[in-house]
């Protein structure tokens, strides 16, 4: 059975800071990729997406962002930046290689791969992030809705819904951005349980990741107090809030019930509604680690920001709140992944 020092599980921003980190440890990680491209969920993204922090911010360890540190890159930018990362990273990176799960014996971890393939390793980093595991929340009379219904993981483009009724719900940075989008060539309702909650993206001529970086907040250590992630903040230049205030789209607690194409409001009013976008977030897609016993009941894992609870030689990069609010972001990746490192490199010099 192949052996190797440092099993990294994905390759996108999070397994290749966590692959940047381990080499500069001196470790030799072996990167595992299901997708065929060492973009991790970018390239799958809709096609509007747009960072909501600058360049200056959002760059890997490996390479910084190239022109204009003050703009904000696109998706296809940021799937091509992700791409010169693996490439300079001189780390093996196996794509199409998706792990099935992980056990532990002996003293190392025993990786099962899809298609029969088996790998040993001294430890282990879990950067799978979350896009592969959307989560559908419990709706009233969602499970009969006969229409067209979509996460905002399947969502790309607008030109599908032309002319449609349409609802989405959410409140979060893509709930706004994709209804404000669909509502310039549809009707578009905006549905959420809590109210949408701006936050400036410019504050006196600064950016708000500036501030955040300038006063400590945006590494401030408090993952490990939160039972669950804060209310989503929209960052907003002022064009999603004048769409919402104007009624493109419009905006109203989320349905009492379904019925076929037919929803109930909380006013009690119904109509036909042709398409849901559910853009309602993710769960973490560790699947894989279930039989460690290394996850909750939940799904969630075991673990005090970098590390793993149950396993020492298991860490993770890349997971919401992990440690600070910009852990699950392009500009915490770096940061959480040289942590993780260090803890794996203490940890095997000790066995």
């Amino acid at each position: 059975m192949e052996q190797v020092d440092v099993a990294v599980i994905g390759g996108g921003r999070s397994g290749l800071a966590a692959a940047h980190a381990l080499r500069a440890q001196g470790l030799q990680p072996v990167v595992l990729e299901a997708s065929e491209q060492a973009a991790g969920s970018w390239p799958h993204y809709y096609d509007s997406l747009t960072l909501f922090s600058p360049a200056r911010y959002s760059s890997l360890p490996a390479l910084p962002f190239g022109g204009d540190p003050d703009r904000y890159p696109h998706r296809d930018e940021v799937v091509a930046h992700l791409r010169r990362c693996a490439e300079r990273l001189e780390t093996e990176i196996r794509t199409r290689t998706r792990v099935r799960e992980v056990r532990f014996g002996d003293g190392a971890f025993r990786l099962s791969l899809e298609g029969g393939g088996r790998l040993v390793a001294r430890a282990v980093i879990a950067a799978t992030g979350t896009f592969r595991h959307p989560h559908q929340p419990d709706l009233p009379g969602l499970e009969t809705y006969t229409g067209t219904l979509l996460h905002g993981a399947d969502y790309r483009a607008p030109e599908p819904f032309d002319g449609q009724r349409v609802m989405v719900v959410g409140a979060g940075n893509s709930a706004v951005q994709i209804a404000a989008e669909l509502a310039e060539r549809a009707r578009v309702t905006l549905a959420a349980r809590h109210p949408v909650r701006f936050a400036r993206q410019r504050i006196l001529g600064r950016d708000l990741h500036w501030w955040l970086a300038r006063t400590g907040l945006d590494t401030l250590p408090v993952g490990r107090f939160l039972s669950a992630p804060p209310t989503q903040l929209v960052i907003d230049d002022g064009h999603y809030r004048a769409a919402v205030t104007s009624g493109r789209p419009d905006r109203r607690p989320v349905f009492t019930g379904i019925d076929g194409t037919k929803v109930t409001w909380a006013d009690g009013s119904t109509e036909e509604v042709d398409a849901i976008v559910l853009a309602t977030g993710y769960r973490p897609d560790l699947g894989y680690l279930a039989p460690l016993g290394a996850l909750d009941v939940t799904g969630h894992p075991r673990h005090r920001e970098e590390m793993s609870l149950t396993h020492p030689g298991l860490a993770y990069v890349g997971l919401e709140w992990q440690r600070s609010l910009s852990s699950n972001s392009l500009r915490g990746a770096g940061r959480d992944a040289t942590r993780a490192a260090q803890h794996i490199a203490a940890h095997l010099s000790r066995i």
